[in-house]
């Protein structure tokens, strides 16, 4: 495909180093020569300096015969007019991203009348993934699948877990889940049934929310939900996490330094207390109890006070952490410090497009329905939707099966039931297929055979 990327800021090079390794003709478009100097150093792109609002800039990257343009500058307004004049201009395809709340309750009008295929949202997507978080008290990741009724949830294994030192093979799971994947020492582990759990090592368990409640209750896991949230930083992330909660009847405090931007929370989110002040400041913490909370979320637009915080709230015995994260260089550090719950907008919106463009590049086949990343990219969850010319529905049993190897077909969503399948399991038309794999840039249901 012929993908056109305006802007290359943290969200767009997110996009563009996924999209580069999936064998696509891919123009990255920006003012900041400094930047695309070191795109064109690190990544497989052309690079073109100018305004990609710009209808002769447009073209000369290619928009007539275009596939699809995704513009992620730090304006709406720019996006908006870039996806409106490439549609113009001929592109198959158009993608904006759009932060403005005001915007995105006009999401159905823009599609409609400016021809948009797909509004993104960072900060939103970034809430949304927190509040799930929030919501498993026990888990460090949750991702949904099957329209939210399979949960996929990573926890890390405790030394007072039973399932430490005990094969899989051997274990009796309590409930109707799947340890599907595993992370132990930063690298990616498919289990069988020989695989042996270890103190500090990271789970992956899918299936129903209840059923995996079920197995964390099992293991002595504290499900106490969360009633009261400290948030770090009046951001727009802050905004659309405390609109989230506010369904659940979470009380949310926001700590922010600039006077403006608390008047503006104040009479934007009337439920939620705002305090004015520095979020570093010990003596603020202490007075205002901000470490008494249920939970502590770290959302500034610095990373490295982000990760200090979190760590501090760690230390004084917050039950729940969560920090957000930018920078890749950031993540190898974070790992050794043992914070589980990191959030990272652009990555979580690169996944997104990645499984947007595999959907059009497969428009014909069983396409990828959802699609989430874990590991830096080691891990892929995908979710198909079965049909009836596809390889996979042979009314074969899965271990008849030829699968490649290193992915493992995690769960299935058949009508109202959730199956956790054996190998006498039959993939049959129109289930939703959970498919866990190492990166194999997989597009069709089918190309989990071999």
């Amino acid at each position: 495909m012929k993908i056109i990327i305006v802007g290359n800021g943290k969200v767009g090079y997110a996009i563009a180093s996924q999209l580069v390794g999936e064998m696509h003709d891919i123009v990255l478009v920006d003012e900041d020569v400094a930047a695309l100097q070191k795109a064109d150093s690190k990544l497989d792109v052309l690079c073109m300096e100018g305004n990609g609002a710009s209808i002769s800039i447009l073209i000369a990257a290619g928009v007539r015969t275009a596939d699809l343009v995704i513009a992620v500058t730090g304006r709406d307004e720019t996006n908006l007019v870039c996806c409106l004049i490439a549609k113009k201009l001929g592109a198959r395809h158009t993608v904006a991203r759009v932060r403005n709340p005001e915007y995105r309750r006009d999401a159905p009008m823009l599609k409609k009348e400016i021809g948009l295929d797909m509004l993104i949202n960072p900060d939103l997507v970034a809430a949304q993934e927190i509040a799930r978080i929030l919501s498993f008290p026990a888990a460090f990741s949750v991702e949904p699948f099957a329209r939210g009724r399979i949960d996929m949830v990573g926890f890390q294994v405790s030394e007072s877990d039973t399932i430490v030192g005990c094969a899989l093979g051997t274990y009796h799971r309590p409930a109707n889940v799947l340890i599907c994947a595993a992370e132990r020492g930063g690298e990616l582990v498919i289990p069988d049934g020989a695989f042996v759990p270890q103190t500090g090592d990271k789970l992956y368990v899918i299936g129903a929310r209840e059923e995996v409640l079920h197995l964390l209750r099992d293991l002595g896991r504290q499900l106490q939900k969360v009633k009261d949230v400290a948030l770090l930083g009046g951001s727009r992330i802050s905004m659309y996490l405390t609109w989230e909660l506010d369904q659940s009847g979470t009380k949310v405090r926001i700590i922010e330094r600039r006077h403006d931007k608390c008047l503006h929370l104040s009479e934007t989110l009337p439920g939620a207390l705002i305090i004015e002040g520095d979020g570093t400041d010990s003596d603020l913490i202490t007075g205002e109890g901000i470490f008494d909370a249920d939970a502590f979320v770290a959302l500034t637009d610095r990373d490295e006070e982000n990760l200090l915080m979190a760590l501090s709230a760690r230390h004084a015995g917050v039950p729940r952490v969560v920090a957000k994260m930018t920078r890749p260089n950031f993540m190898e550090v974070v790992g050794d410090t043992g914070l589980a719950s990191i959030v990272s907008p652009k990555d979580i919106i690169a996944s997104q497009i990645t499984r947007y463009v595999r959907a059009l590049a497969n428009s014909e086949g069983v396409a990828v329905e959802s699609l989430h990343r874990m590991l830096g990219g080691a891990m892929e969850i995908l979710e198909f939707v079965a049909g009836e010319g596809s390889e996979a529905v042979q009314n074969k049993p899965l271990r008849d099966l030829s699968l490649k190897k290193g992915l493992l077909v995690a769960a299935l969503a058949r009508d109202t039931k959730i199956i956790i399948p054996r190998g006498e399991t039959q993939i049959q038309p129109g289930d939703r297929v959970i498919v866990v794999a190492g990166s194999m840039a997989l597009q069709d249901l089918n190309d989990i055979l071999r």
